[in-house]
């Protein structure tokens, strides 16, 4: 599955590239998040709950922020597993400012195994945007300029 996005903040890229870098606003801003604890430089461990359509289930994964070019590029990968499946991701996440004003642009692919792709494939697509969309709402909120 294709995950794709662009969010437009009315800030600097390095306070977007600051926020986006704090374990402490990612653990406030994922949905659904109940832990999110640093291991090491851009390595997270993560437990969540997820719900796709009637689907929903506990959640844990392994996530890694790699390729990091302050403030304008890194890549991330996600793997996890849970009550409904497991889930293998890989995407990049790239900012760029103009006049004040910063986009931040997530390309990414995600393969889902289980029960989630068997009952819940045409609902996870709006599953991800939506996600998405919660994440970066909040996060826009937490940005200090």
């Amino acid at each position: 599955m294709k995950v794709t996005g662009t969010y437009t903040f009315e800030a600097s890229q390095q306070a977007v590239w600051d926020t986006l870098q704090s374990p402490e606003v990612l653990a406030s801003c994922i949905p659904g998040c109940d832990r999110f604890e640093p291991e090491g430089e851009g390595q997270y461990d993560v437990a969540m709950q997820v719900g796709i359509g009637p689907i929903r289930g506990a959640y844990t994964a392994k996530i890694s922020l790699t390729e990091q070019k302050a403030p304008d590029f890194y890549r991330m990968a996600v793997k996890g597993s849970g009550s409904g499946g497991t889930f293998n991701g890989e995407g990049s996440v790239t900012l760029s400012e103009e006049n004040g004003t910063t986009s931040v642009a997530v390309d990414g692919d995600v393969h889902v195994t289980g029960v989630v792709a068997r009952v819940g494939q045409r609902l996870m697509g709006s599953a991800a945007k939506t996600m998405l969309e919660r994440f970066f709402s909040c996060m826009g909120s937490k940005i200090v300029s």
